[in-house]
C-alpha cells in the first residue's frame, strides 16, 4: 500500500434494495430485513498528522454540515471513539471530509464517513490491536447503518442494522442515484408510517442476471417509502422519471429517503441512461457500477 493509499480512503454510499421493517424493540427502535448493497459513489476521506483531532470539510455538499470543536459530526464521533477504545495515548489526526454524497438522503453517507473514519484511523494510528469484532462493536454503537458501511460489501441487515449477514450473489447490474435535493427526517418517516409490520424477505442463494434481481425486488418493498413520499412529495416525480428512462429494470427509493435508484442491465446502461435523462438541473445524480 502506498503512503498516499494509507492517508485516505472512500466513503460509499449505502442503497437498500429493499427495507422491511419486522417489529420494534421494547426501548423504540425499529427492526429491519434489508438488503444493502454499494455504488461506487463515494465521499473521500484524507488524514494528516496534528496536535489533536480535527476536522475540515470541502466538496459540493460540505456546507450543510458542521466541522468546529463542538460539532456533532459522526466523523468526529468516530475518531474520538476509535482512540477511546484504543485506551493509550495517541498523536492527533487532521481529517479532511470531501463531502460528494448528499447529506439526510437515505444513502447512508453520514454512516459511511463515520466507517470510513475507523478503518482509515485503525490505519493511521497503527492500532493493531483493535480486532475486526471490536471495529463492528465501535461501529454499532454510531448508528445503524455503520456497521453495513464498515463491511462495505453487499450484505443483508437485521436487527436494528448490527446483524450482517452475506447477501445472495449479486449478478453484474447498473445504477443510477437521483436526489430531488430536498432533505427527508428519517424519525419524521418512521413516525409517519403504518403501523403494521413486515415479514422478514425469502432471499435466493444468487441471481443470475440483473433483470432477475430485478423480477426479485418486485415482490419486496421499501416499507418507508410511502411515508417519505407522503413528507416530500418530490420522491414521486423521481420515481416516476426513473421508471421511465429506457432500460430501467426498476425504480424504487433507498432508505428513508429522499434519493432513489433504477436499476439497469449493466454499469454502461446506466451511465447512457443518465446521459439522454432530461432531469432538473438541481437533481443530485450519479450512474455506474456496484463494489462486489
Amino acid at each position: 500500500m502506498t503512503a498516499a493509499m494509507e492517508g485516505e480512503e472512500i466513503a460509499c454510499a449505502k442503497v437498500n434494495l429493499y427495507l422491511h421493517v419486522t417489529g420494534r424493540r421494547a426501548d423504540g427502535y425499529h427492526l429491519l430485513d434489508s438488503l444493502a448493497v454499494f455504488p461506487r459513489a463515494f465521499d473521500r476521506l484524507t488524514v494528516a498528522p496534528a496536535d489533536a483531532i480535527g476536522l475540515s470539510l470541502d466538496g459540493p455538499f460540505a456546507a450543510q454540515l458542521q466541522a468546529g470543536p463542538a460539532a456533532d459530526n459522526l466523523v468526529l464521533r468516530a475518531a474520538r471513539a476509535l482512540a477511546a477504545a484504543a485506551g493509550r495515548s495517541l498523536p492527533g489526526a487532521h481529517l479532511v471530509l470531501h463531502k460528494h454524497l448528499p447529506v439526510a438522503s437515505g444513502i447512508g453517507g453520514g454512516s459511511a464517513d463515520a466507517a470510513a473514519t475507523l478503518r482509515l484511523l485503525r490505519r493511521f494510528w497503527g492500532l493493531h490491536e483493535i480486532a475486526d469484532g471490536q471495529l463492528h462493536a465501535i461501529a454499532t454503537g454510531l448508528g445503524a447503518d455503520v456497521p453495513v458501511c464498515l463491511a462495505r460489501h453487499p450484505a443483508r441487515m437485521q436487527g436494528v442494522g448490527e446483524v450482517l449477514t452475506p447477501g445472495p450473489a449479486m449478478p453484474e447490474v447498473g445504477m443510477m442515484l437521483v436526489n430531488c435535493g430536498e432533505a427527508v427526517s428519517t424519525p419524521a418517516v418512521f413516525r409517519s408510517r403504518a403501523p403494521e409490520f413486515s415479514p422478514a424477505a425469502e432471499l435466493p442463494p444468487s441471481w443470475p442476471s440483473a433483470a432477475a434481481l430485478a423480477e426479485g425486488l418486485r415482490g419486496l418493498t421499501n416499507d418507508l417509502e410511502t411515508p417519505a413520499r407522503a413528507l416530500c412529495p418530490a420522491i414521486d416525480e423521481v420515481l416516476q422519471r426513473l421508471a421511465a428512462l429506457p432500460g430501467a429494470l426498476l425504480a424504487r427509493m433507498s432508505g428513508s429517503g429522499a434519493t432513489c435508484f433504477a436499476l439497469f442491465e449493466s454499469p454502461d446502461a446506466a451511465v447512457r441512461a443518465e446521459a439522454r435523462a432530461d432531469f432538473p438541473a438541481r437533481w443530485w445524480r450519479w450512474s455506474g457500477g456496484l463494489f462486489q
